[in-house]
């Protein structure tokens, strides 16, 4: 199992639950998913970032696989122009 961690900071915070919902639409559409968790920051402490995104995923290839698709690069391009900063881990 590979598990794929984003941390994002929107440059409006209150595009922070439209995110999550668009985020959590994709699971029925791509079945390189294994399960997703997604969070809204509830502290917005001085080092909080606004969304936590947590996929599983079979292997490398089923995160490649959910990475390239067509709805996921959709709802990459909306996320892109709002923000920030955005960090992610894989393991």
């Amino acid at each position: 199992m590979l598990t794929h961690v984003v941390l994002m900071k929107f440059t409006d915070p209150a595009d922070a639950p439209e995110a999550k919902e668009r985020l959590e639409a994709l699971v029925p559409l791509i079945g390189q998913i294994r399960g997703m968790t997604v969070g809204l920051d509830a502290v917005r402490g001085e080092v909080s970032w606004d969304l936590a995104l947590i996929t599983e995923h079979t292997d490398l290839d089923g995160l490649r696989g959910y990475q390239r698709h067509p709805e996921h690069l959709k709802a990459a391009g909306w996320l892109r122009e709002r923000l920030a900063a955005r960090a992610s881990v894989d393991f």
